[in-house]
């Protein structure tokens, strides 16, 4: 038993068993570790963020919050400008003798991004964090913040941290953001590359702005407000910009590091006034009189740390983010930036009500969305600070594109989508795809199979007797492998309609459909084999999913028309089809008397007894010059003892006297339909051989339909 929180419970669980969510261990309390659990928090897990310091000595400098950067704050329901954070509205260069080489207007280009690009002071940004954080009022459950907490081992397998006062606090994740000095690294394959010097340090300070404003020689710096200012040296540099509503000047002076010998590796080792200004003694006397104002006692420097490229960031329940997974020189101030981008990334990966065993799969698809992005904006930030006198033109806003162009929640969602849907290879796609793949008759949004058992039907069809040499006119154009099995030149067909309902992906309701069906056909394959069944050359529908599904998915000859049926008791049957108004079809079964061997009925969509149903394949090719051409174009047949659910009839009544009336009326009437109703009108009737309507459960998906040849 160890004491976890305040309470006795056994060593593996540092959680009431009442929290939802995934149990969540953050290493270290920095910006990337309180992004992390802020949006965790947000999806509805609980968090408990562990931090070997106090706070009690924390010191700050400025930060750039770029626009990549603000967006993710934005997200995550932060105004870094409510804490004083000033907009970024000028670069300003200079040589270190003082010569202006470049200014440029930040205020209109900052008009093309989505977000301000903000100059935050570091403090008020961390205060703003943990107010989120930790808050009883925001959505989800407050963040644990632990703090004089120092890790000292992680157990990447069961989700494991013990304390160095020997707690342990078993979770469902640990996320690394302990920094460049990280321990949760070392745990990674590949985490024990060592950090090295880059060859420079920094020193860091502030001063206030009012202090350059009075006196002459300083004023010209301070003048404009949300102004960076650049003094390039060959080998160092100083950079400036204001912070606090403009009321502090924040200084990054780097430079040799044997120079200032500083040894400190972190951002609080105090430095030395005179040092400072010996290292930049040869820059213009106006700038050397700005930084001599640096307060003594807020003056620090640091060694700029580098390290290799590790190979993954990831281990099964451990992930380690920002300078744990990659440590980021200061030259574009995108370091925090891309920690809070990582940040948001794993709040979307690990979306809420997320299973535990999933944790893993979904650990390495944040590595995936992040490892590439991450290590490029790191390589830029070497490129940027590249020295001068090595030939290379220093440009601090050549990567902004790239760096500012991006809205991680935005860009990790769109993973996650096509991540989830490349989980189940098997599932269609139809138009517009941007959408991920369709929901229809056969597949729900995530791929499972639609249960129709319970689906009705009601199908009323016409069967007649006509000319063979009328209805083969109807085979699609140039197509010789359709025949008759019959020779004689008198065939059967029958006009079928169906209602269909309680249809799940319909959310339980429906649509009617009716076609024509040509009894009596064979289509010969390529290899002499022979198909029989039923021909369809068109069916009309009333509404537009199932016309855009069977045309897409399965190559039926679909179009929309109205369908109205009017059912007089068990009596008769009619039915009324057309287009906005123009009424072209009238079918009316009378005398219906109900059957007693229900058993003997088929259900088939055509009304018989028929093997399956054949029908043509054909989409065009896209545009003007490929008219007349097909992009896709194959016979397409469905074996109805193939296809699920089979139909199964409850109730047939035979109708003792059938008629139907077709009236292609005029190109006006129906602009879009009269060359095909003006081909069913001239089929003619020699005689009704059959009429029935037909009740039952069960409606076939048409899945078992495949491609002919």
């Amino acid at each position: 038993m160890a004491e976890v929180l305040g309470a006795i419970v056994p060593a593996t669980n540092g959680f009431h068993d009442t929290q939802s969510g995934l149990k969540i261990l953050v290493v270290g309390a920095g910006i990337s570790g309180l992004s992390a659990a802020i949006g965790l928090r947000q999806q509805g897990h609980t968090v408990q963020v562990y931090e070997q310091s106090r706070f009690a000595t924390e010191a700050g400098a400025a930060i750039h919050l770029a626009p990549n950067a603000n967006g993710v704050l934005k997200r995550l329901g932060i105004d870094a400008a409510a804490s004083g954070a000033n907009l970024m509205e000028k670069l300003t260069e200079y040589t270190a003798t003082g010569e202006l080489t470049r200014e440029i207007d930040l205020k209109e280009p900052n008009s093309i991004w989505q977000h301000d690009w903000l100059l935050a002071h570091r403090i008020h940004l961390h205060d703003a964090l943990k107010r989120a954080a930790t808050s009883t009022i925001e959505e989800g459950t407050p963040v644990k913040l632990n703090l004089s907490s120092s890790v000292v081992e992680v157990d990447a397998e069961s989700a494991t941290i013990t304390l160095k006062d020997g707690r342990v606090v078993k979770g469902d994740v640990v996320v690394g953001a302990d920094g460049v000095h990280s321990l949760t690294r070392t745990r990674i394959p590949g985490g024990d590359a060592q950090v090295f010097p880059s060859g420079k340090s920094a020193f860091r300070f502030l001063i206030d702005r009012q202090a350059a404003l009075d006196d002459p020689a300083t004023k010209k710096f301070a003048e404009k407000a949300g102004e960076l200012i650049i003094w390039y040296g060959t080998d160092r540099r100083i950079v400036m910009y204001p912070t606090s509503d403009n009321k502090l000047l924040n200084f990054v002076c780097i430079h040799p590091e044997n120079e200032s010998g500083a040894s400190g590796e972190d951002w609080n080792t105090e430095a030395n006034k005179s040092t400072l200004l010996k290292v930049y003694e040869g820059f213009d006397p106006d700038c050397v009189a700005l930084i001599g104002k640096a307060n003594p006692e807020s003056l620090k420097s640091w060694k700029l740390l580098d390290m290799p490229v590790i190979p993954t960031w990831v281990k099964s329940r451990l992930v380690i983010m920002g300078d744990a997974a990659h440590p980021f020189l200061p030259h574009q101030g995108q370091g925090a930036g891309v920690a809070m981008e990582d940040a948001a990334a794993l709040a979307v990966v690990l979306e809420r009500d997320l299973r535990a065993e999933d944790v893993p799969e979904r650990l390495k698809l944040w590595e995936s969305i992040r490892y590439e992005r991450a290590n490029r904006i790191q390589e830029y930030s070497r490129l940027a600070g590249r020295d001068v006198k090595e030939g290379v033109k220093v440009n601090m806003i050549e990567y902004t594109n790239y760096n500012f162009g991006h809205d991680e929640f935005d860009n990790s969602a769109q993973r996650l989508r096509e991540w989830k849907w490349a989980q189940t290879p098997q599932i269609y796609w139809r138009m517009p795809i941007a959408f991920g793949p369709m929901p229809g008759p056969r597949q729900n949004h995530q791929g499972v199979g639609r249960q129709s058992e319970h689906s009705t039907f009601t199908t009323a069809s016409i069967k007649f007797k006509t000319s063979r040499t009328v209805l083969q006119n109807l085979f699609p154009p140039g197509n010789k492998k359709y025949r008759f099995k019959s020779p004689g030149t008198v065939a059967y067909c029958s006009f079928s309609q169906t209602h269909l309902d309680q249809m799940e992906w319909l959310g339980g309701s429906g649509y009617k459909h009716i076609g024509l069906y040509i009894h009596g056909v064979e289509y010969v394959k390529d290899n002499g084999d022979v198909i029989s069944g039923t021909y369809m050359p068109i069916l009309f529908e009333s509404l537009t999913d199932p016309i855009v599904s069977g045309r897409e998915e399965l190559g039926m000859p679909k179009l929309y028309s109205s369908i109205d049926v009017y059912r007089h008791g068990s009596e008769s049957y009619r039915i009324n089809t057309g287009w906005q108004g123009s009424m072209w079809g009238n079918f009316v079964l009378e005398g219906l008397k109900p059957v007693s061997d229900v058993g003997a009925i088929s259900g088939n969509l055509s009304g018989e007894a028929d093997d399956g149903i054949l029908v043509y394949r054909y989409m065009p090719k896209v545009g003007r010059t490929n008219k007349g051409q097909s992009a896709e174009e194959h016979a397409v047949f469905v074996p109805f003892k193939e296809d699920m659910p089979q139909p199964q009839s409850k109730r047939v009544w035979q109708a003792s006297k059938a008629s139907f009336k077709i009236d292609a009326m005029d190109w006006n009437a129906l602009p879009t339909l009269h060359h095909v109703i003006a081909r069913l009108q001239e089929i003619p009737v020699y005689e009704i051989v059959g009429a029935k309507v037909v009740e039952g459960t069960g409606v076939p998906d048409v899945g078992a339909a495949r491609r002919i040849d």
